[in-house]
This record gives structure tokens, C-alpha cells and sequence, in this order.
């Protein structure tokens, strides 16, 4: 399965946040949306970075509640790991463990096209699983019969 199989079923909506904003602004839209990154963009809409609910964690161990002021441009990861549409959910999956990070946004040409979870991944793993074991069970029977 490639990602754009992944996006077509999951679709291709992408929360994303002004890199000028600040973490408390992020924090609430991560709650309120109930996922864990979002994209920072430039005034322009162009991807900037990454902020995920371990970064703000970093920055509030570190600088306590005053950390929630902080802009986001301060505190996201720059060198946001991307994909393409037509990469293997396999080919994602290595690189998120290898990476160790849990979001991976899809680009094509340039421009964002979406954005994959670890939860998209594993839902995917479990379900490819599953068409095995069933796989598998009707070769059985069909060889007992």
C-alpha cells in the first residue's frame, strides 16, 4: 500500500498553525483536535517545521510555564522528515522507528498533501494482519477439504 492509498482512505486533512503563534495556542489545538503534531506554516502557508506534544513537554520541563509564551518558531523541529505520495507504508513506517518520531508529513510537488500517523500506520500493519491470518485460514480449509 503507498501513502496516496493511505490519504485517499484517511484523507488528506492537515492541521497547521502560524509559526508566530505560541505554544499555548498549539497546546490548545492539539487538545481540542485531539492529535498529537501540527505543522507550522510561514505567512505564505508554506510548511516551516513541526511542533508535537514532546516538544512542548521539553520546553515546559525546561523553562516551566512561561515556556506557553514561547513562539512556536523557538520550539519546533526545522528539519521536518517528509514523504511522497507514491512511498510505501512499509518505507514510512522504518523511517518513523528509525527516526523515532511519530508524524510524517506528505508532500507533492512541493506542496503539503497530508500527514501520516504512527496510529495510521499500526492501524494499517494490524489490518494487513488480519487479511493474512484469513488468508491463510481459507487455504487450510480449503486443503482439509
Amino acid at each position: 500500500m503507498t501513502v496516496a492509498m493511505m490519504l485517499d482512505a484517511k484523507g488528506h486533512n492537515t492541521v497547521t498553525i502560524s509559526q508566530s503563534e505560541t505554544l499555548a495556542d498549539a497546546a490548545t489545538i492539539l487538545a481540542d483536535r485531539r492529535i498529537g503534531a501540527i505543522l507550522a506554516v510561514d505567512e505564505n502557508g508554506k510548511m516551516t517545521g513541526i511542533l508535537s506534544e514532546r516538544d512542548i513537554i521539553k520546553f515546559l520541563a525546561k523553562d516551566g510555564a512561561a515556556a506557553l509564551e514561547k513562539q512556536i518558531s523557538a520550539c519546533m523541529t526545522r528539519n521536518v522528515v517528509t514523504c511522497q505520495r507514491r512511498d510505501t507504508i512499509d518505507a514510512v513506517r522504518t523511517m518513523m522507528g528509525e527516526g523515532r518520531f511519530r508524524h510524517v508529513p506528505v508532500m507533492e510537488d512541493g506542496e503539503l498533501a497530508g500527514i501520516i500517523s504512527v496510529s495510521d500506520v499500526v492501524k494499517h500493519r494490524m489490518a494487513q494482519v488480519s487479511r493474512e491470518a484469513e488468508e491463510l485460514k481459507r487455504y487450510i480449509m480449503d486443503g482439509a477439504a
